[in-house]
Formats: structure tokens, C-alpha cells, sequence
């Protein structure tokens, strides 16, 4: 009996023990959609405008590198001339050379009078300048070409390499953007959005048949597309992307880069929006733009594991508003 009592003090000790050391046992609640949804826009917002950032430097390496062909191409022809020219050059001293150059004597006596001489020399004069001004004309532009083309090269290398970085920059924003859709998932089951209808109602709101009317069907035509960041179509779309293909449809270029297209419209007011007019957000940073469409609606390519959607325009702090074409 004594020896049972003795066993039950030391179990009771030994889970004492055990409590003090592990403690009570917590149970881990599933996160809210709500509170998923703030933690992706507070951490989207800081990895946007990396996004758009290297939407930017991409897009310059993209033209720059093309340039270089361009110029390359030019450069190409003009410097065979000048080659071709100094050959005749070079041939023309080897003649001398072995021939002796030909004098006054030389030429009265094969032409057999004075005039015929002076008539001789002024045409080889002319024939000489000419030939030398044709010459310099070719290389003043191959070196021109040259010039500009070494520029060229020298800034495509630095815009390289921030592509470079920004591309592992990338590498590490996918990772991020790989944890964002794990909450997603957790929330909101495996589709990683929520079941909302990806359109709330006629879109656009507000048809008109102008630029800006058939953009806004161009966007409203893209709803429920995948947002890829990088992406501008066919089949998935970042935010700037669809502004983009929603404006190339009516036959209107904008850059894949909030900010340049911030600077490819020009301003209006609220009070004068209508619908294809761009709405920016985030004051100072503009990494986030989205089309209007009527209404108090715009639709835009929110984030990562959401699709392009209808939203209302007061979705964030907004920067100001602009109108293409």
C-alpha cells in the first residue's frame, strides 16, 4: 500500500513536471479571410513596386537591346564602303608605286598639247576630291553611328545588370508571393480565392463607343483571367499588364510601367472620369493602376492567386487619374 502511494507521488510529480515544462496545450485557429486578406495587401504592397520595377528596367534591356541591333545593322554596310574605298585607295598608291606618279611632262607628251594636259589634270583633280569627299562623307557617318552605338552599349550593360539583380530579386518575391498563397489556401480553401463572382454586375458599367469605352469592354473581356506578375496576356495579367492590353486593343501604346503610363496620359478630375480613364494608387509609390469603367467601378489584376476583377475605385489610397490617347 505504502509502495503504491509512493508510485501515484511520483507520477503526479513527474506530470507536474511535464506541465511546467510544456505547459497547457494551445489550439491554433484557422485564420480569418479578413485577416489573410490585411496581411496580403500589407506585404503586396511592399512587393509591387519591386514588381514594377523590374516591369520597367525589363522593358528598357528589351528596347536597348534592340537598338543594338538596329544601329548594328547600320553600321554594317557603311563600314564594308569604307573598306571597299581604302582598297581602292591602296590601290591606287600600289599603281603609283610601281608606275611612278604621273607628271606634267609624262601627260603633255601623251596628250601632245598644253590643253589637253590642263583638262587632264583639273579632271583627276576633281575625280581625286570627289572620291575623298564620298570617302569621308561614308566614315564621318560610320563613326557617328559608332559613337552612338558605344553609348548604347555602355548603358544596355549597366540596365543589364539591374535586370540581373531585379530578376533574383524576383526569385525571392516568388518565394514571398509562394507563403502569401498558403494563406490564401488556409482561408479560403483550396481554389486560394474567395467564391465571390469575379464580375458584381454589368461590365463595363457605363458603355461608351469611344477609345476609352472600348478599352473598359477590352479589361471587362478579361475578368477572371489569372494575375502573373510580369504578365501582359494573353492568358494571365499583372496590374499594369492589363491596362496595357486593355489600350493596345484600341490601338493605343502604353509602357508595361505604372509610372510611365502615369506620364503617357493626361491628368482629369474625379468629376470628369470616364469610362478607359486609368486610376492610380498609392500616392508617391504608384504601384498599383486599374481601369475605369463606370459607375464608381473600376477592374484591375489585384495580386498573386486572385484574377482580374470588378472592384470599387475606393479599393485604395488613390494617387490621381489619367487619360490615355
Amino acid at each position: 500500500m505504502r509502495r503504491a502511494a509512493v508510485v501515484r507521488s511520483l507520477v503526479c510529480a513527474a506530470a507536474a513536471v511535464g506541465i511546467l515544462f510544456s505547459g497547457p496545450a494551445v489550439a491554433h485557429a484557422t485564420p480569418s479571410p479578413g485577416s489573410v486578406e490585411a496581411q496580403i495587401d500589407k506585404q503586396w504592397n511592399q512587393l509591387e513596386p519591386v514588381i514594377e520595377q523590374y516591369n520597367d528596367v525589363h522593358g528598357k534591356l528589351i528596347k536597348n537591346q534592340a537598338q543594338q541591333k538596329k544601329l548594328a545593322a547600320q553600321i554594317t554596310p557603311l563600314q564594308v564602303k569604307v573598306d571597299l574605298a581604302m582598297q581602292q585607295v591602296r590601290g591606287l598608291a600600289v599603281d603609283a608605286y610601281k608606275q611612278g606618279s604621273p607628271s606634267a611632262l609624262n601627260a603633255m607628251l601623251i596628250t601632245g598639247s598644253p590643253t589637253g594636259l590642263t583638262d587632264k589634270l583639273m579632271y583627276l583633280d576633281q575625280l581625286a576630291r570627289h572620291q575623298q569627299e564620298q570617302i569621308a562623307d561614308v566614315a564621318a557617318l560610320r563613326d557617328k553611328l559608332a559613337a552612338t552605338k558605344a553609348d548604347l552599349d555602355a548603358v544596355t550593360k549597366s540596365v543589364a545588370a539591374r535586370d540581373v539583380d531585379l530578376a533574383q530579386r524576383k526569385k525571392a518575391i516568388e518565394t514571398k508571393i509562394t507563403s502569401l498563397q498558403k494563406l490564401r489556401i488556409q482561408a479560403y480553401g483550396a481554389s486560394g480565392a474567395d467564391d465571390g463572382p469575379y464580375k458584381t454586375g454589368p461590365c463595363p458599367v457605363d458603355y461608351t463607343n469611344d477609345k476609352g469605352g472600348r478599352a473598359a469592354q477590352r479589361a471587362c473581356d478579361l475578368v477572371g483571367l489569372p494575375y502573373v506578375f510580369g504578365s501582359a496576356g494573353p492568358n494571365s495579367y499583372d496590374c499594369s499588364g492589363l491596362t496595357q492590353a486593355a489600350w493596345a486593343s484600341v490601338g493605343v501604346h502604353l509602357d508595361h510601367y505604372t509610372k510611365d503610363q502615369w506620364n503617357q496620359g493626361r491628368p482629369v478630375s474625379a468629376d470628369e472620369l470616364q469610362p478607359g480613364d486609368l486610376v492610380f494608387y498609392y500616392p508617391g509609390s504608384l504601384h498599383h493602376v486599374a481601369i475605369y469603367i463606370g459607375d464608381g467601378m473600376v477592374v484591375h489584376a489585384p495580386h498573386t492567386g486572385d484574377h482580374v476583377r470588378m472592384a470599387t475605385i475606393d479599393r485604395g489610397p488613390i494617387a490621381g487619374y489619367r487619360r490615355p490617347g
